[in-house]
């Protein structure tokens, strides 16, 4: 089963921003580590809070829309649970842990941001599991 049904054109459309939004939250990520070598850390901080964290909060806004236009039972579904908690999770490491060592040069500052950009790769990978495979079924049903 397709993440992104076509239950309608609405919900193909934020299915489509909700992608996007996820790339946008997640691809700059992939960059840090050799900004912050070259010593543009002002640069990252300010990418990270001006579009990061903006982008993976419009991941959340558009996942509950698509929860509401597609119609699921939030509370019956558990593979949606579960991507709402990965995404607070994914969320809480960028705040506290990516963004306090973007400005910061020291070699415990490198090894934070190692371990937070790391550790949302793996949350990204599981929330990318569970939004395409829908363990447990999906309590949505086309009519």
């Amino acid at each position: 089963m397709f993440a992104i049904l076509p239950i309608s054109n609405t919900y193909q459309f934020l299915g489509l921003l909700h992608v996007l939004a996820a790339i946008v939250a997640f691809g700059p990520l992939f960059l840090y580590p050799r900004l912050q070598r070259s010593g543009e850390t002002e640069a990252i901080a300010s990418m990270h809070t001006k579009l990061v964290l903006p982008a993976l909060t419009l991941v959340w806004v558009l996942g509950m829309g698509l929860a509401g236009v597609g119609e699921y039972d939030m509370a019956n579904t558990a593979w949606m649970t579960t991507s709402i908690l990965v995404w607070l999770a994914t969320m809480a490491v960028s705040w506290f842990l990516i963004r306090p060592s973007l400005t910061d040069t020291s070699s415990a500052a490198k090894g934070k941001l190692a371990a937070g950009i790391g550790v949302t790769h793996i949350l990204l990978i599981v929330a990318l599991y569970l939004m395409v495979f829908q363990p447990g079924g999906s309590t949505f049903k086309i009519s």
